[in-house]
């Protein structure tokens, strides 16, 4: 067997050319978190040296310039996007990265084994090197079943395969500490588990972790990140659309511990990554409140790959590849230029065709009826929590018959099945802020049923049905105008590039913005029916206490719902 890279070795050694020098460059040395002005020489996609002596067939003056190992996103979910897997790398490259660990557990929620293998397909060729953690919980819970229901014999069909990383993020908790054989079975299929535990402390804490869970992203203050660090856990520094943790975080992160900690984007909207950016976002929100840019930096690149085990890259150092992007300066982080394995991001083929998946959207239109609430008194009402996706638990004294009570911001929220089977639930919602209109998507964490809020029945079921006609998407109704981001694949995502997938987005954003919402609806809205996560929720089935984990009544003593 011939050792790693020994044909390398000359062009390491200086006796033959390296493909190409860069040179009067400042690097970043991820181990000890400083700069070392030198040059790079890079020969079939690896760095072979650093140092002044290189040749290569090709050189380059930096004059100066900043280089930094390739961005690398911790945890994420692609769909979340809006986009097909080809189309996000090509974005998310443009922005410096170049490994992301993502989770495919929102398209295995809608069409299984089936969706895996299409996000495994579509990972070929991209500018980013996608690995993906098999999902761990399909369905979310055994009471939120989407289109499919995946087994630990099922999961374990993908082990080994190129691409598959570890196991996704473990989000029954419930079920890890109750020792649960279906999750044991899981918890064995790799060495690499993730872990989603919001607000776990104490002895259930050192439980989930005891099991074998590594990582959190799940922190939303610093008392519980610095616990869950202390007990030994990852932690993943989470700034997406909607969930934005680095300025509660980032005061926890230090030169001792920050080999222990990432950046993770979880869920972002394409408009959000092309306008603002994606990991390199995280390092400018972070050092913007008082981190030192070489630690973020280091959180970026090499604490994600060795957290994974992904000794080829993170470092800009002989052997690994040459995966790096060009910055003008640590603190303003604009990236100029992204290379994976050697060969410039945006150099990489745009695929012919883009594939997808059939229709996954089986269901009719609601009747007015079937959505109706009735009931007079105390209320449960799920309230919204500014860029978190945890709810509050409040109670309104109410009469439906008042609906939408514009003056206190409660609005009707509808889920309805979209798989063929029966189930439509009806809540009330606080902070959405609509003071005309509707919005409704086919993107519903996690079994990803229809669901729907505004302020009138009428528009309701218009944005519902516009979203049904579609076969997926994501749709803003106020009166007569009515607009739609189809997501023709799988109702999660678009196959239409991303520059037509932003301006849709932004038309989706003037909409909404005319019926007086708040910024980023949809992604709220798509978190309301994810029921893992506290306080309240809302399902097919009706309204849902995620601490006591059962359904409950919008009204009543809290007995639950039959």
């Amino acid at each position: 067997m011939t050792p790693p890279y020994a044909d390398l070795i000359p062009a390491a050694r200086g006796t033959e050319p390296a493909d190409v020098v860069f040179r009067n460059a400042e690097l970043f040395d991820a181990f000890s978190c400083t700069w070392e002005h030198n040059d790079i020489a890079i020969k079939s996609g690896i760095i072979v040296g650093i140092g002044r002596s290189y040749r290569g067939i090709r050189e380059r003056d930096l004059n100066g310039a900043y280089v930094v190992p390739g961005l690398i996103d911790a945890h994420v979910h692609i769909e979340s996007s809006l986009l097909v897997p080809q189309e996000y790398a090509r974005l998310v490259a443009s922005h410096g990265t170049t490994t992301v660990i993502a989770d495919p557990h929102e398209i295995a929620n809608v069409a299984g084994k089936r969706g895996i293998e299409y996000m495994l397909t579509d990972r070929t060729g991209a500018p980013v090197d996608i690995r993906y953690m098999l999902p761990s919980c399909v369905p979310a819970t055994l009471l939120d079943i989407g289109g499919a229901s995946l087994d630990a014999e099922a999961l374990a069909t993908f082990t080994g395969r190129e691409g598959i990383l570890g196991l996704g993020e473990m989000m029954n908790v419930p079920g890890v500490l109750a020792r649960d054989p279906a999750i044991q079975q899981k918890l064995v299929l790799s060495g690499i588990r993730d872990g989603h535990a919001p607000l776990l402390a104490g002895m259930d804490l050192n439980a989930y972790i005891l099991a074998g869970l590594q990582s959190d992203h799940e922190c939303t203050t610093l008392v519980e990140a610095e616990e869950k660090l202390r007990r030994g856990m990852y932690i993943f520094v989470r700034e997406g659309s909607t969930e934005k943790n680095i300025a509660a975080l980032v005061p926890m992160v230090t030169q001792k511990n920050v080999s222990r900690c990432s950046f993770a984007t979880d869920d972002c909207h394409a408009d959000l990554l092309a306008q603002e950016g994606h990991i390199d976002r995280c390092i400018r929100t972070a050092v913007g409140c008082g981190l030192d840019p070489e630690l973020a930096i280091r959180m970026a690149t090499l604490s994600a790959a060795e957290r994974f085990g992904l000794l080829d890259r993170g470092a800009l150092v002989p052997g690994r590849r040459a995966d790096l992007c060009i910055v003008d300066d640590p603190v303003s982080f604009i990236v100029k230029e992204t290379l994976h394995f050697g060969k410039p991001a945006a150099a990489y083929p745009v695929p012919a065709d883009i594939v997808s998946l059939p229709a996954t959207v089986r269901c009719t239109t609601p009747t007015w009826e079937q959505i109706h609430l009735d009931g007079r008194g105390p209320a449960r009402v799920i309230g919204l929590v500014s860029n978190q996706i945890i709810t509050e638990s409040l109670r309104f004294d109410l009469d439906t018959a008042a609906l939408p009570d514009r003056e206190r911001d409660l609005l009707k929220v509808v889920v309805c099945n979209r798989y063929g089977r029966p189930g439509i639930g009806t809540g009330i919602v606080h902070g959405f802020g609509f003071k005309v209109g509707a919005i409704a998507a086919s993107v519903s964490h996690d079994a990803h049923n229809i669901i729907a809020t505004g302020t009138e029945d009428e528009e309701i079921l218009a944005a519902i049905d516009a979203v049904i006609r579609a076969q997926g998407g994501m749709a803003a109704v106020n009166g007569t105008e009515v607009t739609v981001l189809p997501l023709d694949c799988a109702g999660l995502m678009s196959t239409l590039p991303a520059s037509e997938v932003v301006t849709r987005l932004n038309a989706l954003r003037e909409a909404t913005g005319k019926m007086g919402g708040i910024a980023e609806p949809f992604m709220y809205l798509s978190f309301l029916a994810l029921t893992v996560i506290p306080a309240l929720r809302i399902t097919d089935r009706g309204l849902f206490d995620a601490v006591a984990f059962r359904d409950i009544p919008v009204f009543g003593d809290g007995t639950p719902s039959a």
